[in-house]
């Protein structure tokens, strides 16, 4: 009887150990009282619901999925106002911490969890100095308008077709610098996705076994076949 009770009791720490969700994002949004809160994830063209919990009082909450290979998800929370935010966060197996506060949800969103969402935050920190270049060159170009400066415009162009360049060939460059990256295909798929065949064929054939055989891996190879077969039939 001892036996067969241990047995069961076995069985039973084994069947709990199996419903462990591959992702916990364990999550703190200061000042939020009352709203629902939202784990998504892109499928086709779309965000698709994974988990939700509605807030009353407490900030601090759990969500949870399963996850095959590394992939983005988004914290999105409805303030139950006409305005809806979404934090994106590059996901693996394991526990995601996620700390910010009602006022500023996005802007304010520190993330500690995978090795994938700390690369994605190296990319996107030069890419947000670019960004804030290009929104400075804007107002530059308002002002130069209106005081119908057309040398200053003309050097405004210059720079702003400058800093695309320099934003696709960073894109690239990452991508290939971080081949053992799930972030590297993803990146070819989202920012670099209409670069010339020989581009996103150079990523894609840097990448290591690993991501090749990742989500975003897979998408990328048919990504590009399909771009190939549509040139073939031109």
């Amino acid at each position: 009887m001892k036996k067969l009770s241990l047995f069961v009791l076995l069985m039973l720490i084994v069947s709990c150990a199996k419903e462990q969700p591959d992702l916990i994002v364990k999550a703190n949004i200061k000042g939020l009282k009352k709203g629902t809160v939202y784990l998504k994830k892109a499928k086709d063209t779309v965000l698709i619901t994974i988990d939700s919990i509605l807030i009353n009082g407490n900030p601090t909450f759990e969500l949870h999925s399963d996850i095959e290979s590394p992939e983005v998800f988004y914290l999105y929370l409805n303030k139950n106002t006409n305005q809806d935010d979404a934090i994106a966060f590059f996901a693996d197996k394991g526990i995601t911490e996620i700390s910010t506060t009602l006022k500023n949800f996005v802007f304010d969103a520190k993330i500690k969890g995978s090795k994938q969402q700390e690369t994605w935050e190296e990319y996107q920190t030069m890419i947000s100095k670019l960004n804030n270049r290009n929104l400075e060159l804007i107002k530059e170009q308002f002002e130069a308008q209106k005081d119908s400066d057309t040398s200053k415009l003309s050097s405004i162009e210059n720079e702003y077709n400058g800093l695309l360049k320099r934003k696709y060939l960073y894109a690239v460059n990452f991508a290939i610098n971080n081949k053992d990256s799930e972030v590297a295909p993803y990146l070819a798929l989202t920012e670099v996705y209409n670069a010339r065949i020989n581009l996103l064929d150079t990523i894609n054939n840097s990448l290591t076994p690993k991501v090749k055989a990742s989500k975003y891996g897979k998408k990328l190879q048919v990504f590009i076949d399909e771009i190939k077969e549509a040139d073939k039939n031109k």
